[in-house]
Protein backbone atom coordinates (compact mmCIF):
# COMPACT_ATOMS: atom_id res chain seq x y z
CA UNK A 1 0.00 0.00 0.00
CA UNK A 2 0.98 3.56 -0.79
CA UNK A 3 2.62 5.34 2.14
CA UNK A 4 1.31 9.18 2.15
CA UNK A 5 3.43 11.96 3.83
CA UNK A 6 2.15 15.67 4.74
CA UNK A 7 5.09 17.15 4.65
CA UNK A 8 6.83 15.51 1.21
CA UNK A 9 7.28 17.10 -1.40
CA UNK A 10 5.55 16.36 -4.70
CA UNK A 11 7.17 14.11 -7.09
CA UNK A 12 5.86 14.58 -10.43
CA UNK A 13 7.93 11.73 -11.89
CA UNK A 14 5.73 8.61 -13.81
CA UNK A 15 5.65 5.41 -10.90
CA UNK A 16 6.28 8.03 -8.15
CA UNK A 17 4.36 6.36 -5.53
CA UNK A 18 5.36 2.65 -6.14
CA UNK A 19 9.14 4.29 -6.68
CA UNK A 20 9.36 5.76 -3.19
CA UNK A 21 7.51 2.23 -1.65
CA UNK A 22 10.23 0.53 -2.81
CA UNK A 23 12.64 2.56 -1.54
CA UNK A 24 11.48 2.99 1.68
CA UNK A 25 11.02 -1.16 1.87
CA UNK A 26 14.91 -1.44 0.98
CA UNK A 27 15.90 0.84 3.21
CA UNK A 28 13.65 -0.58 6.27
CA UNK A 29 14.87 -4.84 5.87
CA UNK A 30 17.29 -6.33 7.82
CA UNK A 31 19.86 -6.64 4.85
CA UNK A 32 20.70 -2.71 5.14
CA UNK A 33 20.12 -2.49 8.58
CA UNK A 34 21.95 -4.91 10.22
CA UNK A 35 24.09 -6.27 7.62
CA UNK A 36 25.27 -3.06 5.93
CA UNK A 37 24.77 -4.01 2.46
CA UNK A 38 23.82 -1.50 0.02
CA UNK A 39 19.82 -1.28 -1.30
CA UNK A 40 21.02 -2.68 -5.14
CA UNK A 41 22.71 -5.69 -3.29
CA UNK A 42 19.50 -6.46 -1.39
CA UNK A 43 17.37 -5.93 -4.20
CA UNK A 44 19.70 -8.51 -6.42
CA UNK A 45 18.56 -11.06 -3.40
CA UNK A 46 15.24 -10.72 -3.60
CA UNK A 47 14.18 -8.24 -0.82
CA UNK A 48 11.11 -6.36 -1.77
CA UNK A 49 10.34 -8.56 -4.84
CA UNK A 50 6.88 -7.62 -4.69
CA UNK A 51 7.44 -3.71 -5.03
CA UNK A 52 10.44 -5.19 -7.13
CA UNK A 53 8.02 -6.71 -9.54
CA UNK A 54 5.22 -3.36 -9.36
CA UNK A 55 7.71 -1.07 -10.55
CA UNK A 56 8.68 -2.69 -13.45
CA UNK A 57 5.17 -3.23 -14.38
CA UNK A 58 4.35 0.02 -14.10
CA UNK A 59 7.69 1.25 -15.98
CA UNK A 60 7.18 -0.99 -18.77
CA UNK A 61 3.16 0.17 -19.43
CA UNK A 62 4.66 3.57 -19.95
CA UNK A 63 6.18 1.60 -23.36
CA UNK A 64 2.74 0.53 -24.09
CA UNK A 65 0.88 1.44 -26.93
CA UNK A 66 -2.37 0.54 -24.82
CA UNK A 67 -1.44 2.46 -22.45
CA UNK A 68 -2.47 5.58 -23.78
CA UNK A 69 -6.36 4.34 -23.10
CA UNK A 70 -5.89 2.47 -20.26
CA UNK A 71 -3.80 4.74 -18.49
CA UNK A 72 -0.90 3.90 -16.44
CA UNK A 73 -0.36 0.69 -13.59
CA UNK A 74 0.49 2.02 -10.61
CA UNK A 75 0.00 4.40 -8.02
Amino acid sequence: MPKYYEEKEEDGRACAGVREDLRQCLLETSCVIQEGKSPRQCLKEGHCRSLQVSFFECKRSMLDARARFRGRKGY
